[in-house]
Parts: structure tokens; sequence; C-alpha cells
């Protein structure tokens, strides 16, 4: 069971991927993996981890599975993203015309400022009262592309300087992050070999494990 932040990022290295929430492999969760006492308590537990472990520089956390949350050890990050980008940077991307208007814009205005918080990107996207619509499901594709990941959380505090509330996502590049060469350098390797490489780590990792529950984690 994890019960610190430095046991999620161990089990988070020991598997190479690890989702937030249930899904198709039993017990494959942060969410199973941690006691049920420190889930909405006053005690540290892994929504409070989650920021820690994004910044820590051993992996990527955002919305990676299937739209919903988890994270990629540093380890697989260059095939995850070759599998996941099918080998295109997002300005190859653009250039072939395979990019929606508003996911160049958010793209843009993060890679621009480098780290930005979610609020900010808003604003400066006009996902306003009366402006754009859909900033969820554009992000959450950024996300899945692996071109954007979370990079920490920004927590409200009080006037004693509690934190408090749900924390503000911060937003950047998984090239910021872990610099364009490290993120890039398993392009060599068609896309499909990637995927392949995953599938095959994930068979290692649960035997009994079908091909089908495995692709409904990893699939984009």
């Amino acid at each position: 069971m994890l019960r610190s932040v430095d046991q999620l990022l161990e089990a988070v290295e020991e598997y190479g991927f690890l989702p937030f929430f249930k899904n198709s492999i039993k017990g494959f969760s942060v969410e199973e993996m941690c006691p049920s006492e420190l889930w909405f308590t006053d005690l540290d537990g892994p929504w409070e981890w989650k920021g820690p472990a994004a910044k820590s520089g051993r992996c990527i956390y955002g919305k990676l599975f299937g739209g919903k949350a988890g994270f990629v050890s540093k380890a697989w990050v260059p095939h995850f993203a070759n599998y996941r980008r099918d080998g295109y940077d997002f300005d190859s991307r653009c250039d072939d015309g395979l990019v929606f208007y508003k996911d160049k814009e958010l793209f843009e205005a993060i890679a621009k400022q480098e780290v930005i918080l979610s609020k900010d990107l808003k604003t400066a996207c006009n996902y306003v009262k009366g402006g754009n619509k859909g900033f969820d499901t554009v992000i959450t594709r950024l996300q899945m592309q692996s071109y954007v990941c979370v990079a920490d959380f920004v927590y409200m505090q009080d006037k004693h300087g509690k934190p408090y509330g749900w924390g503000v996502a911060q937003y950047t590049t998984l090239e910021h992050f872990f610099g364009y060469d490290y993120v890039t350098s398993a392009y060599k390797t068609n896309p499909s070999q990637s995927k392949q490489k995953i599938i095959q780590h994930f068979k290692k990792l649960f035997a009994s494990a079908t091909e089908e529950q495995i692709l409904k984690i990893i699939k984009i």
C-alpha cells in the first residue's frame, strides 16, 4: 500500500505507468493502492501527493489514460510520446493540418510561458464568460497526445498562510520539462514499435491481462 509521495514515485518507476483511478486491470491504480484513511482527510494523501510527484522530474502527470489522470515514469516518456504523437512534433502536426485551431492556440500559449496556471491560460486564450468554450476538452487532448503535462498544483492560502481548496493546475510542455532531445529520443523508432514495447511491458507486469484490457489503458 502507498502511504507517502516517495512510495508513490517508487511505484510509478517500478510500473512505468500508473493510472490514478480504477481501470480495466484490477488493482492497477493509485486509488486501489492507497488505504482509505488517506482519502479526503486531514492527513496528506494521494490528492496532496500528486503536485510534488508531478514536479519531481521523475515522471509526468496529467490526463494520460482514457482522458483520466495518471503517471508515466521518465524512463518511459520517449516511447510513450513517440506512440501517442505518432512521431509528430507539434509544429509538424500543425504543418500537416492535423491540429485544431484551439489546440494550437492553447499549446502555443503554454509553450510561450513555459509554465502557466490554468486560470491564466484560460484568460490568455479567452476561455472566459462569453468567450471560447471547451477548455477541458482541448487541454485533455493535448495531454493525451503527450504534448502537455501538469507541472504542479498551486493552492490558495488563508490569512494564516494555510493552503486550502483544490489545487490549481500549472501546465507545461514535455519538452520544457525534460528537454527536446530526451522527449524525442525514440522518434527514430516507428510509433507502432513504441506501442508494442509498451504492450509487452504491460504483459510482463500483468501476465493474466488481455491485450484488450491493456489497450483500454494505453490507447490514444
